[in-house]
């Protein structure tokens, strides 16, 4: 057959094949890839192209027809063309290879054993950005899956390369080299600081202001993979200012893209009293309460609600910082909320639960607790009494506003089981006044 017709003909299939799974699946069962595999490595550059799209159009669609792929002999012929002159032809393959490396850990090992990832590492250099962008979008897809698989693609010096890469003007390529740094990093504190050597701070900074938004997510989703591992890694990135430039970014985006830096805060500052401080002397707290109000993802009010958590669980005074913002009573309102769908509501109130225990277990400022008296139901009313009895008996001020604002008349209401904790609470509180104050 004349090779344009070939070529053509492979179009046709690889059209058929992207266009649903069960094109794809009838492309395979008719047994065309042995075909297509094996005329791969002599066929014109042209042909290659084709071939390679109809390997990538078959393998998007589900694990079993990549592992087909795989199956007819496909990754050596890929290899092959990656060593092709022709950028064109490496592109194409290396579409496919992160088209089966993307399903799962198996696929990307059968990528790794063809011997694939030193040859991605070279496409990273070449100067065509088509070619850059596919090749670390491919590395990201394979280092996602596993620690070792990580490795591998550390071990062919990628890391190096990568980082070079976060200061080139293209927003396209920036994403996927942030993202293949992010899904290094995220593996171990190991990967993690291999990452960092590469000086990546503060120059990974600047994409947190970029104008694409994808850009700014990953980013933020790189610096909170390294900040998550340990209190040295978090120390590096708030000396380096990361922390007030994660929270300018939250504060200038709306949407998923804040989810990133949401959780980067919540990491950084459970780790330890110092480090929670940083992120409130940055001033973390006001950003991550307006996350709380004005997003109506589910997910993002649970994620802000447990970085707030995490900040206020250390220490009195990390809690009045977090208590002053005014959070305590919108995380109630997240927490009784009756409208959100059974489901979701989940997420959102138990986190905001968890944040309320955790906060109000430190909070000894009494003026933020009081409010939440009249509105809390009981299963957060204990936690904010046991504050009171622990408070009153040693602070006569406090005592007398108790009195003044009615939370001593609001507590003889409240109905408590014999012998429970709320009830001793209740007790120690009332043994602070003459018996006809509290009549």
């Amino acid at each position: 057959v004349v090779p344009s017709v070939r070529q053509t003909a492979a179009l046709g299939l690889g059209r058929l094949a992207d266009y649903n799974v069960d094109l794809a699946e009838a492309v395979v069962k008719a047994g065309i890839l042995p075909q297509l595999v094996c005329l791969l490595p002599e066929e014109n550059r042209y042909y290659k192209k084709t071939a390679a799209f109809v390997l990538r159009a078959i393998a998007k669609h589900s694990p079993q027809l990549a592992q087909a792929v795989v199956q007819c002999g496909a990754l050596e012929a890929l290899v092959i063309c990656l060593e092709d002159f022709d950028p064109g032809v490496k592109e194409g393959a290396t579409w496919a290879f992160d088209y089966i490396a993307r399903h799962n850990p198996e696929l990307s090992q059968a990528v790794v054993d063809a011997g694939a990832v030193p040859l991605l590492v070279l496409c990273i250099q070449e100067p065509e950005i088509a070619l850059k962008r596919i090749a670390a979008s491919t590395l990201s897809d394979i280092s996602k899956h596993s620690p070792e698989l990580a490795q591998t693609v550390v071990d062919a010096g990628a890391i190096a390369h990568l980082a070079q890469m976060i200061t080139n003007p293209d927003a396209k390529l920036k994403r996927q080299v942030l993202s293949a740094l992010s899904q290094i990093a995220k593996h171990s504190v190991d990967l993690a600081e291999l990452v960092v050597e590469a000086e990546i701070f503060p120059v990974v900074l600047t994409c947190l202001k970029d104008s694409d938004e994808y850009v700014k997510k990953n980013g933020a989703t790189l610096i909170r993979e390294i900040a998550k591992h340990s209190p040295e890694l978090s120390q590096l990135i708030v000396n380096s200012g990361g922390v007030a430039a994660v929270i300018d970014c939250i504060g200038s985006c709306r949407g998923t893209v804040r989810l990133p830096g949401i959780m980067m805060l919540g990491y950084i500052a459970a780790h330890s009293e110092n480090l929670s401080m940083a992120v409130i002397v940055s001033k973390g707290i006001p950003p991550l309460c307006a996350c709380l109000i004005e997003e109506h993802e589910d997910h993002i009010k649970a994620a802000a609600a447990w970085a707030l958590g995490q900040i206020g669980r250390h220490t009195a005074e990390h809690a009045r910082r977090v208590a002053e913002a005014n959070v305590l009573p919108t995380l109630l309102d997240i927490y009784v909320d009756t409208r959100s769908s059974e489901d979701l509501k989940t997420k959102a109130s138990i986190f905001a639960k968890k944040a309320l225990k955790n906060i109000l277990h430190k909070c000894t400022h009494l003026p933020a607790l009081e409010p939440l008296l009249h509105d809390a139901p009981p299963s957060i009313l204990k936690y904010i009494i046991e504050q009171f009895s622990k408070v009153l008996p040693h602070d006569s001020k406090a005592r007398r506003l108790f009195v003044t604002t009615g939370g001593l008349k609001k507590i003889q209401e409240i109905k408590a089981e014999p012998g429970s904790l709320l009830q001793e609470c209740i007790t120690t509180i009332n043994n602070c006044y003459p018996e006809e104050i509290v009549r």
